[in-house]
Order: C-alpha cells, then sequence, then structure tokens
C-alpha cells in the first residue's frame, strides 16, 4: 500500500514510525507498513459464497447456495489462535462476501479477544442496522466497503442492479454504529473517470478512508487485461488522487487515501515532491524505504476458505500448506519452499527493468503475481511499471 495522504500531504510524521518503536504489536494500523518485524496482515478468504458476481472478482466467488469445504466455526477459532500466537497483528475477513457467514461476528468477538484486530472486506450489501450495531459491540476495528462507481457504473462491475444503493446503505448503517468506514475501488478503463465521483462521495458522506487498487489479473480479473490502463493513463490518475486529497486537506477535511497493488506509485510521489517540496520529499523517502515496496510474503498472507495459505490473497492458484495439517506459523516461516524462500528476498531474484532499476529497494520490485499473469515468469517484470526508463536509470 502507497499512503497517498501520509506521503504526499503529510498526514503522518517522518518521525511516527520511530517513536512508536516499529514493533508490529505496537503500531496503529496506519502505520503497519513500516513495522520492522513484518508480520503480516492476513486476510481470510473465510468463504466463497456472494450474492453478487463481480466480473474482476480474484477469489471466484460462488453463488449462495455454493457448497465448499470451508473451515468451520471451530477450525476458524483455532486458526485465529495460531494466528494471534505468531503475532499477525490484523485479520481481515473476507470472501466471497464474509456476511453470508452466520459466525462472522462470533468469530470477530474470538479474534478480539485473542488480541489482533479485526477488519471486514464486503460488498457492503448486506450490512443492516442490526448487524452493523453487532459488529460495533464486536470492537470491529473496521469496515472497507467495495465501490467500483456509482449507481449504474457500480451495478455493472457487480453483476447485479440496486447493488450500489444497497451498499450506500449499508455504509450509512456502518457510519451510524460507530464504525470506521472505507471504500475500495478498483481502477481500469471501464471505471476510471469515476473516480472525481468517488471523491465527491466520500465528501458527501464523511467517508474516512478510500483503497484505489490497480487491476491484478488473477480470478475473474484475469480476464480484464485488456481494460487495464495504459501507462500515461495511469499516470494521470495518480496525479488525481494526489490533487483531489490535497483538496480535501487543504479545507481542513484529512481523509485517508491509499494506492495497492502497484508500487510504483511510492517513486512517482516521490519524484512529484522533489519538484514541489524537496524537504518533505527525503522525509518520504525515509518512509519508503522503511516501506520496502511489494509485501507479498513477507507483510500480507491469504488463507483461503479450505484453509490453504497463500502469498496474498491474489496468489491463490500457489498454496504453501493446509492450516488444517500445520500451524501458519510454521507453514509462513519454511524457506524449505522454494518460492516462499525467494518471495522473502524477491529483490535479488527479479529481472527485466526491475533488476536495473534505481527504486528496486524502495519499490520490491512490484507485483509478482501480475508480472505471473502476463508473461508466465513470477520474477519477469511487472508490465504495469509506468516508470519511463530515464525515471528508473
Amino acid at each position: 500500500m502507497i499512503g497517498i495522504s501520509k506521503l504526499y500531504c503529510g498526514a503522518v510524521e517522518a518521525s511516527d514510525p520511530l517513536r512508536y518503536g516499529r514493533e508490529s504489536g505496537k503500531l496503529p494500523s496506519h502505520l503497519l507498513q513500516f513495522s520492522k518485524d513484518k508480520k503480516p496482515v492476513v486476510v481470510w478468504n473465510m468463504t466463497k459464497r456472494c450474492n453478487l458476481r463481480c466480473v474482476h472478482c480474484y477469489a471466484l466467488a460462488e453463488g449462495e447456495d455454493y457448497k465448499g469445504n470451508e473451515l468451520s466455526t471451530e477450525e476458524g477459532k483455532r486458526l485465529i489462535d495460531d494466528l494471534a500466537q505468531f503475532g499477525v497483528p490484523v485479520i481481515l475477513f473476507s470472501g466471497g462476501e464474509p456476511l453470508l457467514r452466520e459466525d462472522l461476528p462470533e468469530l470477530i468477538d474470538h479474534a478480539v479477544k485473542k488480541g489482533l484486530r479485526a477488519v471486514i472486506s464486503t460488498n457492503g450489501t448486506l450490512i443492516t442496522e442490526e448487524k452493523a450495531q453487532r459488529f460495533a459491540r464486536s470492537s470491529l476495528s473496521y469496515i472497507g466497503i467495495s465501490l467500483d462507481g456509482i449507481g449504474a457504473v457500480n451495478d455493472l462491475f457487480r453483476g447485479k442492479k440496486g447493488a450500489f444503493e444497497k451498499a450506500l446503505a449499508g455504509l450509512r448503517s456502518a457510519k451510524k454504529a460507530g464504525i470506521k468506514v472505507g471504500l475500495r475501488f478498483t481502477i481500469n478503463k471501464r471505471n476510471y473517470q469515476e473516480i472525481p465521483k468517488i471523491f465527491d462521495l466520500i465528501g458527501e458522506e464523511g467517508i474516512e478512508r478510500v483503497c484505489f487498487y490497480h487491476l491484478v489479473y488473477s480470478g475473474r480479473g484475469s480476464k480484464l487485461k485488456d481494460d487495464d490502463l495504459a501507462h500515461n493513463e495511469v499516470r494521470k490518475v495518480v496525479d488525481d488522487i494526489m490533487d483531489r486529497t490535497k483538496e480535501f486537506f487543504d479545507k481542513g477535511k484529512p481523509i485517508e487515501v491509499l494506492t495497492v497493488d502497484n508500487h510504483a506509485d511510492g517513486p512517482y510521489v516521490y519524484m512529484r515532491l522533489q519538484q514541489e517540496d524537496p524537504v518533505r520529499a527525503k522525509e518520504v523517502y525515509e518512509l519508503l524505504m522503511m516501506n520496502e515496496g511489494n509485501a507479498s510474503g513477507v507483510g500480507i498472507a491469504c488463507v483461503d476458505e479450505e484453509g490453504n495459505v497463500h502469498a496474498d490473497q491474489f496468489w491463490r492458484h500457489y498454496s504453501f500448506g493446509n492450516v488444517r495439517e500445520r500451524p501458519f506459523g510454521e507453514i509462513w516461516m519454511d524457506t524449505g519452499n522454494d518460492l516462499m524462500a525467494k518471495l522473502k528476498e524477491k529483490k535479488r531474484y527479479v529481472g527485466g527493468r526491475c533488476a536495473r532499476c534505481r527504486w528496486l529497494s524502495i519499490c520490491g520490485g512490484n507485483f509478482r503475481v501480475r508480472a505471473e499473469a502476463a508473461t508466465g515468469d513470477v520474477w519477469a517484470e511487472d508490465p504495469q511499471c509506468y516508470l519511463t526508463d530515464q525515471e528508473i536509470s
């Protein structure tokens, strides 16, 4: 994740990671990417069931009646116990649609009891006032709601008419219950012109956070490669996101804005700041060095509905093991697995432009899943690095 509000607008002081000691167990959520122990945030895709059918779903979610070999409630609690013992700071309950699991509140309660910060990633359409109040009683830290446009644009992505209005109602119910709420938006040719409207919605609804995801060619999203933006379009989008974020800060209404899954955004923000505020740029460079770029296999992990462990939520075609057979921490630290060992030192193995890029230390070779999907080689350069040859040399 690249914190636009943090890096470009100075929402977090450069000394904050030092002030907090940079131990992940002590850091607030907005500083976890700077932790030096890098215990992973774990995405638990707890079900493959979903009430929608999103065209870019990385998890290949199925209908509400899908019968799969999901981890049971008790198995889920054992997983949470394993994560807590290993020192994982955050568990993100995702899907499919996690609200289709009736035991979600019980599992959230268990995670919080074990000292984990619990968050949800959802399409928002199933959040009622009653459910929101129940989540609030569970001390849920955050709900991220996926919106890929306003009105009919979002509905087209979700595969269901009325999905936008239901998600908006769910968002309002969560805010009414006092839960921090944010948006998740996946950028592509079909919707990038909706980004200004998303910022307008943020202002109108008092939304505190938004994550703009660059498209990853995984699951059903693998069919959207031709819908990815050209490099010049990506640059304009990132500039627009920075400009709109700054507008909020200038009006005294700071919001948390992040871009996700394209670590070229880090150097790009830094280079722009070099022109606008060289002193701030030096502080940002230090933060980017702490961040270290792509965290797959290090700072982010995924456990799917059947208990398989993956390097991140987009890498579900490769499993390192199953939590029904071995504890998560044992699987995660097993560098006898060649891919796991290389992911933990990925800067040594990337090729192409990545290998000779001057930003490698703060980008980490960008997104390996996208490189593999586009070229067949997990260590090839990421085709969505939009920096020019001159900028990386």
